[in-house]
């Protein structure tokens, strides 16, 4: 299995993971021209596609679904309620070939399943995503709320992690933010810590997880270098650990 961040933090994000010829694209939040040229400088061709999959309506997850459902021709998989509120918010235009799932429901790839659980983060009908494609499973866990028991399932699982790691406690607190988007952001809809994505990690990882990528960084209120150490410090020198940029594509990982 390959993983590639193409993107990841407020303002954008999308993923893109490949197993034995089956390539999947989670969430379309940056231009569709950016994700076929990371993809290329990795040499992969964003037309191979077989499905573009999407987590919740925001618009960092959605805004751009309409460009890679068009132009690329993926089919666009996200479920009812997401769709209709990304078309109330956002200019989508024509789409073809929407497929709508249930989170708790498993999508099907040939010989990859992609396992989706539903997240208490404030979208529309927000999930996340199990990727399993018979020897190894890939948990992407991003815009989450607060940790819960499918959360804690989804990690013990994993034999590799992509999580959020949104924001420092004392950042945010002495940051320039309003009272109202703090309270959002620590609230149960809205953003893992630094520390409560590393604890989680810590308490429910098993032996079989290979590394760790720490992904949705705020620009304001985090710096990689205290994502980094709150992982490191929580779970070791064992684990490798990398970080989902802002502004580019991650290196790509293998499992």
């Amino acid at each position: 299995m390959v993983f590639i961040s193409l993107q990841s933090g407020s303002n954008g994000n999308s993923l893109y993971v490949e197993s034995g010829g089956v390539r999947l694209i989670f969430d379309a939040g940056i231009s569709g021209r950016r994700a076929e040229d990371r993809l290329a400088a990795h040499g992969r061709d964003i037309h191979d596609v077989d499905a573009l999959i999407i987590s919740h309506d925001h618009a960092d997850h959605v805004a751009c679904a309409g460009v890679f459902n068009r132009k690329f021709g993926a089919p666009l998989m996200l479920t009812e309620p997401t769709l209709r509120a990304a078309r109330a918010k956002y200019e989508l235009r024509r789409l073809c070939d929407v497929r709508h799932f249930v989170p708790g429901r498993e999508l099907r790839f040939g010989h990859v399943r992609v396992e989706t659980f539903a997240t208490p983060h404030d979208g529309a009908d927000g999930s996340a995503f199990v990727v399993d494609d018979g020897l190894r499973r890939l948990a992407i866990l991003t815009d989450l709320g607060h940790v819960f028991g499918d959360l804690r399932a989804a990690v013990a699982s994993a034999d590799a992690v992509v999580i959020e790691s949104n924001y420092d406690p004392n950042m945010l607190e002495h940051g320039p933010y309003p009272a109202v988007l703090k309270r959002r952001i620590t609230g149960n809809g809205g953003h893992l810590s630094n520390e409560e994505s590393a604890g989680l990690v810590a308490s429910c990882a098993s032996s079989r997880l290979r590394w760790v990528c720490l992904a949705h960084l705020s620009q304001e209120n985090n710096t990689p270098e205290l994502a980094l150490k709150a992982h490191r410090d929580a779970l070791g020198a064992s684990v490798p650990l990398y970080l989902a940029p802002r502004y580019d594509s991650s290196p790509l990982l293998k499992l």
